[in-house]
């Protein structure tokens, strides 16, 4: 059955709401050790229009999420965040939030989706290079433990296109 493999997950990718709230903040908890999105930038980004939050419902439960922020008059997105549940990963849900969120950016006219990820996190960054993403640059000491971040983009065109 084609796509079946690529499909590990039989979960749902819907636009974040309000109600997620308490969930989302529960997510980033599970998540991050540190520079987790507090309660107030959730709730703002959930109904800001310079935002998009996307979350991965598995078995009835939020097993992930992104956020996608827009700058006005521009044609470059960020993928701000991307979070998928310790007890999720492995289903496939990080590739399909970065895929929903590249979606999301084409479809608001965006050409080119950036983000910044962990230099220790090499999981993420052997994802976004085999997803096209190429690094563009460096913040030094970006995190909270003074790790750098390592910038990352790519164009959307083709996605567009083709999705």
């Amino acid at each position: 059955m084609p796509g079946k493999s690529r499909n590990r997950s039989v979960a749902s990718i819907r636009r974040g709401r309000s109600a997620d709230l308490d969930d989302l903040v529960a997510l980033e908890t599970q998540v991050f050790a540190s520079d987790r999105m507090s309660r107030r930038s959730l709730r703002h980004f959930l109904a800001a229009r310079t935002a998009t939050v996307l979350v991965a419902e598995h078995a009835g439960c939020i097993a992930g999420c992104a956020v996608i922020l827009f700058r006005p008059n521009s044609s470059i997105a960020r993928l701000y965040s991307i979070a998928v549940a310790p007890q999720s990963t492995g289903r496939g849900l990080g590739p399909a939030l970065l895929t929903a969120s590249e979606e999301a950016a084409a479809v608001r006219g965006r050409k080119m989706l950036r983000l910044e990820v962990h230099e220790n996190n090499q999981r993420a960054i052997a994802r976004y290079r085999k997803a096209g993403y190429r690094q563009f640059g460096c913040h030094a000491g970006y995190y909270a433990d003074e790790g750098d971040a390592l910038r990352f983009e790519k164009e959307l065109t083709a996605a567009s296109e083709t999705g």
